[in-house]
């Protein structure tokens, strides 16, 4: 599916609706009449994210406008085949005619997520109601990979997938597992695979396939997936917090993604929690990344002659505690504490108060998000402003997938992230 560089604005269909943005003293701007049809399309869209398949009548209740207005927003897509009506809801018994909810079209342009780590890429198609399908992964090879092998694993996995869409889609959003800068659309740095440190991947992919592509890091995009595809969805505050090999977190505060300049915030897992403690990947000591990682995990695991600690995780250490193996409880009580630690100090700095649990710790299930969260608590004094809460995302793969196409989204709607 390869196509010439486009020059091509972000747009649900093939026109241009971006409009005319004109500038006027003091760095402010005002927006044309296209632009503002755009940004109305853009938040009916974000409603039906947030609510699921809505019809026009409670569309046009939720904006304070009446029903032809809606209707004039919508129709556009649907010809566009972005939307499509449901079947007809029976009306109350005050009367009135049958609803018909509106939701988005398995025969809309699909986005193309890639999550690119250490070890591989993985690629998918995504439709816009979140259904995932077309994926491929390539490993990269395992002894002194170049650059030029990473690139051609990449291309490998993204043209298979690509071969899949019956549509062009709108764009290639990637999770990467490493240090990104979102404005130049480049890895800075993976500290388990210094070959893709300086990577411009984004130019890459564009110059490749002419679609626009879109980078972050790998915690930020498990959280835009959870804002529009998971148990984020209409939050206004909210963070994401993933453990595994690394780790890492993201923040979604007052309906904005916290990004820091050029992507270079919200480095969760190198905030320190020990004064002079280990040595972390990164080159400094007490990471909080040090004590609550699976790697932490298997050492402890094997200092205490748990098991076979090399395929000790979250799901393994929660059944051995279950079936009552020595340690096994106080260690998987301690790894659920040093988890909070990190938390902790993010609620009592930025208190988003709800908390979406990725990677290693969902393998633990409710137990585990139980364990971090009564440690978490006895942690943070208790202050008005809403109780603290938890809750599992998707598998990695999947929540990670979803972000990447949530990027896309993002930039799509015109959405502050």
């Amino acid at each position: 599916m390869e196509r010439e560089p486009s020059t091509q604005r972000w747009s649900m269909d093939e026109e241009d609706v971006s409009g005319d943005v004109r500038t006027v003293p003091h760095g402010r701007s005002l927006l044309s009449s296209s632009m503002v049809g755009s940004a109305n399309r853009g938040r009916v869209l974000q409603t039906l994210f947030d609510l699921g398949p809505t019809s026009r009548a409670e569309l046009a209740r939720l904006a304070g406008v009446n029903r032809t207005t809606i209707s004039g927003i919508v129709q556009p897509l649907l010809d566009q085949q972005v939307l499509v009506e449901g079947n007809p809801i029976r009306p109350s018994e005050a009367g009135g005619k049958p609803a018909r909810p509106l939701w988005f079209s398995p025969d809309a342009r699909p986005i193309c997520g890639m999550m690119l780590m250490p070890d591989a890429v993985h690629t998918c198609l995504v439709t816009l109601a979140g259904t995932i399908s077309a994926e491929h992964s390539v490993r990269f090879p395992v002894e002194n990979p170049r650059i030029a092998d990473i690139e051609s694993a990449i291309e490998t996995c993204t043209s298979r997938t690509l071969a899949s869409a019956r549509r062009e889609p709108l764009g290639i959003g990637v999770a990467v597992g490493g240090m990104v800068d979102t404005d130049r659309r480049a890895i800075i740095a993976v500290n388990l695979a210094p070959v893709l440190n300086g990577f411009e991947l984004g130019d890459m992919l564009t110059r490749r396939y002419g679609l626009p592509a879109l980078l972050d890091h790998h915690p930020r995009a498990l959280l835009v997936g959870d804002r529009w595809f998971g148990k984020g969805r209409g939050m206004q505050n909210f963070a994401a917090v993933y453990t595994g090999e690394v780790l890492g977190g993201a923040l979604y505060l007052g309906g904005h993604l916290y990004r820091g300049r050029s992507g270079a915030g919200g480095e969760l897992g190198h905030t320190f929690v020990q004064v002079d403690g280990e040595v972390c990947s990164c080159g400094r000591r007490g990471c909080w990344e040090t004590i609550a990682t699976v790697g932490w995990l298997r050492r402890q695991a094997r200092a205490i002659g748990l098991d076979t600690p090399d395929e000790i995780n979250s799901r393994r250490l929660v059944a051995l505690a279950g079936a009552g193996v020595p340690g096994a409880r106080d260690l998987l009580d301690l790894y659920a504490r040093n988890v909070a630690v990190g938390i902790a100090n993010l609620q009592q700095t930025v208190a988003p108060n709800f908390y979406v649990l990725h990677g290693d710790v969902v393998g633990g299930g409710e137990i585990m998000a139980e364990a971090i969260a009564g440690h978490v608590r006895a942690l943070v004094p208790s202050r008005s402003g809403g109780e603290i809460s938890f809750a599992i995302g998707e598998t990695e793969d999947r929540a990670a997938l979803l972000g990447a196409a949530g990027l896309v989204l993002s930039e799509l709607l015109q959405f502050p992230l």
